[in-house]
């Protein structure tokens, strides 16, 4: 307190100030330019980077023809109406940022013995779901290969047009040709259809029986495993996904130095209906996530954005003028004020000055 008994003035600092108010219509504005940079930010970035192939992957293809036909090896004798399995692979890693590292192995099998196996190594990228020379890849311990096109999956949101795709037994990436539009478990898919000519398997020479060519011959003979395949995919385009796969492949032995062949194998593979059901179901949900971040949600957030901003500056404007313009009450109080001070300067006398008669 200060000696007269009035409160002193604070030593500690200046004194507080009122808290300032936020203008009218910034919140709206704030929230309009946000909800517009985020309708430009889910296409051009966030879409891009969803829609990319995952980098950590792990999944299986099983296909099956329960009316198939092959050659024993260990009696050579043919055996018919055999259940076939045919089980691909695929445990994919992370290699660099826009690559992954698949190790892949493919066994056909019969329910009481293993018919055939391979592996192979392929390097992905993620963008265009196709091979890149790198990195250790191989086929079957084969190091000199050099593989090329679709590994498997479509990239996402793929023109319907031709596409390669690499049959890795014979080395070779005949095109996949686009046949029409279907409907798997409900999901709109593109049909693709890819024939593979009767080839040679690289590095597939083998002693067999002789007799297997020519009746009573004795001894073994080299011969080459060939394979014809014809093979559909069913494509669910906008997240690249296969739904659906059936495959036709005919495999003869031929012998190196001779005529003649003899079918080792015959199936017609369908992909398990239990994995196209839930291959569809994948199918859809992330058909539905890429469509909203690509298209449905920067047309909604968008405009929103644009009528947020609009309904700001309204606000803002109608405020400036509301601030700008004092109320009546205050002018009428102020008027009066004027007229009545000259009347009280009249009326008060100074100290020292004499009577005015009039008093």
């Amino acid at each position: 307190m200060s000696a007269i008994g009035t409160p002193a003035d604070s030593q500690v600092g200046p004194p507080g100030s009122p808290a300032r108010a936020v203008p009218r219509g910034a919140v709206m504005v704030a929230l309009g330019a946000f909800l517009l940079t985020l309708a430009a930010l889910l296409p051009l970035y966030v879409h891009e980077r969803i829609a990319l192939l995952p980098a950590q992957t792990r999944f299986d293809v099983r296909m099956v023809d329960e009316d198939a036909g092959y050659l024993d090896t260990s009696t050579w004798r043919w055996v018919e109406a055999a259940e076939l399995t045919r089980v691909t692979r695929v445990d994919g890693s992370a290699h660099g940022g826009d690559w992954s590292a698949w190790e892949v192995s493919v066994d056909t099998s019969a329910p009481d013995r293993m018919i055939d196996h391979w592996s192979r190594r392929v390097i992905v990228d993620r963008e265009t779901g196709r091979a890149v020379n790198c990195c250790g890849e191989h086929v079957d311990g084969d190091r000199a290969v050099r593989q090329a096109g679709l590994v498997y999956s479509w990239p996402p949101g793929a023109e319907e047009g031709d596409h390669p795709f690499y049959d890795a037994e014979v080395r070779s990436a005949p095109m996949l040709e686009f046949q029409e539009w279907d409907e798997v478990a409900g999901v709109p898919v593109r049909r693709y259809s890819q024939w593979v000519e009767a080839a040679q398997v690289p590095e597939s020479a083998r002693p067999v029986p002789a007799e297997l060519f020519r009746s009573g011959a004795r001894g073994t003979v080299t011969a080459t495993r060939w394979l014809e395949v014809s093979r559909t995919f069913w494509v669910e385009p906008v997240s690249g996904i296969v739904v659906d796969a059936h495959e036709t492949r005919a495999e003869t032995l031929r012998p190196q130095d001779d005529g003649g062949e003899v079918p080792l194998l015959h199936a017609e593979l369908a992909m398990a209906d239990n994995q196209v059901s839930g291959y569809a179901e994948q199918a859809r949900v992330r058909s539905v996530l890429l469509r909203a971040l690509d298209s449905w949600a920067p047309r909604t957030l968008g405009p929103l954005g644009g009528l947020a901003v609009l309904v700001g500056l309204v606000q803002a404007w109608r405020g400036h003028r509301a601030d700008g313009a004092p109320a009546d009450g205050a002018l009428s109080g102020d008027a009066d004020a004027g007229r009545e001070a000259p009347a009280r300067g009249r009326g008060r006398r100074r100290a020292g000055e004499p009577l005015d008669p009039q008093w």
